[in-house]
């Protein structure tokens, strides 16, 4: 999905973003928002945290903008691919990832991986040593044999320690599939889709012809992980239990949604090849179409779906965007505004959109308007860094100059920019009141980035 990021920030549905996170910020994880995955996602895991013992712990889900099946945590943060959630056909095949993830959570794996790894680096680090001390040896010695069995004991204790790791790491990742099996019986639902995860797994890997070391790899091997999870699956009274009816509904929304800014009209064609029909190919079909450039009969094609299912916000927050692309400001932000009626005012990311509307409006009330609602936003998505652009914009309209260099110093900061958000932070300190909390933050930006 590489071309997914660039098409994602046009459209401004999935607007991708550099979260200051560990994992992005080492390995540049592409990550992606939208208000309607985010959602999905939250309801999978909140009965699966609870069963966790982690609903009290701030457990966020993050979509790495990615097309393999996989998932990590890291921190506090549960990391999901969008090639998972495209691959998986039913919920629970997602739920099932997600509680395998909360289970290495709860364990504290993370931590104990940390104390494995140094333990590793130290391995290796004397065994390096005493063939470094071998070939000395031998060297003085005059011995070749000497010197030989030195650099072979060198070359060697990097890989028992690495060895050593994944042999952790491996015993870590089937604790996590018992912990899984045990949030999931205790929220009753199905081992199923882990099972069949596996098997997806098994599968390619039958099919590839790779022989796997199995002393190579940091996850079990999927016989072990199937094996296991077909004794659990057969201790477990709801294996049979389906899906709810209205989550495979939602399920199939998002996975239209992906498949579209995936691959445009094709990708969603293949994935409802046998259901053209549906609800979700529709959706998946009319976001297709705007992203095509036909935003007009893209527009046509969303109001025929709302007026097939009037209460889903999601697809009045599609409709607010394409009015937006469209320079129909006033229109977009009515479309925003009942989208978040019809959420329930929780979503940041939609509110954020509806001041991003009421600010294209060009007019200077609306504008006043704008910044409390991206404030407002920002105080439940404290994250999203388009939206601290977007209320400096606002500020600028309404000539609060100060707050508008404080807003960048906090967008910035929280993205890790931190010497361009010390650039802003300082202009606004100038011009601030000073003992106001807004010049106590951005003297606080301003020391923290030292």
């Amino acid at each position: 999905m590489d071309t997914i990021a660039a098409r994602l920030f046009v459209a401004c549905l999935i607007a991708p973003m550099l979260v200051p996170t560990p994992a992005a910020a080492q390995g540049r994880v592409a990550v992606v928002r939208d208000a309607e995955i985010e959602s999905l996602l939250r309801d999978y895991v909140t009965p699966i945290l609870g069963a966790a013992g982690l609903s009290r712990r701030g457990i966020e889900i993050v979509l790495v903008n990615d097309p393999g099946f996989n998932a990590f945590v890291d921190g506090r943060r549960i990391f999901v691919n969008t090639g998972a959630l495209m691959q998986s056909e039913v919920p629970n095949e997602i739920i099932g990832v997600l509680a395998h993830e909360a289970g290495h959570l709860a364990g504290g794996h993370q931590q104990r991986l940390r104390e494995q790894v140094a333990r590793a680096r130290t391995l290796a680090i004397v065994g390096g040593l005493l063939g470094a001390g071998a070939i000395a040896a031998g060297s003085i010695s005059g011995s070749r044999e000497g010197a030989t069995a030195g650099a072979a004991i060198a070359s060697a204790a990097p890989g028992l320690a690495m060895r050593g790791l994944l042999s952790y790491r491996r015993s870590e990742e089937m604790n996590a599939d018992q912990a899984a099996a045990k949030y999931l019986a205790a929220t009753k639902q199905s081992v199923r889709g882990m099972l069949t995860t596996f098997k997806r797994f098994s599968q390619s890997l039958s099919l590839s012809g790779v022989q796997v070391d199995q002393y190579q790899i940091s996850h079990p091997l999927p016989r072990e992980r199937i094996a296991l999870l077909e004794e659990l699956a057969q201790k477990s009274p709801y294996f049979d239990k389906a899906d709810a009816d209205a989550l495979i509904k939602r399920h199939q929304l998002m996975r239209a949604k992906i498949a579209a800014y995936n691959g445009g009209r094709t990708d969603v064609a293949r994935l409802f090849n046998n259901d053209r029909g549906s609800l979700a190919a529709r959706y998946g079909d009319a976001i297709a179409t705007d992203l095509a450039g036909n935003s007009g009969e893209a527009l046509k094609m969303m109001d025929a779906l709302i007026k097939s299912s009037p209460s889903n916000a999601y697809f009045h927050e599609f409709r607010g965007e394409i009015l937006l692309k469209q320079g129909k400001s006033d229109q977009s932000a009515k479309a925003f505004a009942q989208a978040l009626k019809l959420e329930g005012g929780k979503s940041g990311l939609i509110r954020a959109r509806l001041g991003v509307a009421l600010l294209a409006t060009g007019d200077p009330k609306q504008a006043e308007r704008a910044v409390k609602e991206l404030r407002t936003a920002l105080q439940n998505d404290p994250d999203n860094f388009n939206a601290y652009r977007s209320l400096s914009q606002a500020y600028g309209v309404t000539g609060d100059v100060a707050n508008a260099e404080l807003a960048l110093a906090e967008g910035n900061f929280r993205a890790g920019n931190i010497q361009e958000a010390k650039v802003f932070a300082a202009r606004a300190l100038t011009k601030l009141p000073k003992g106001t909390p807004s010049a106590q933050r951005a003297n606080d930006i301003l020391t923290l980035g030292k």
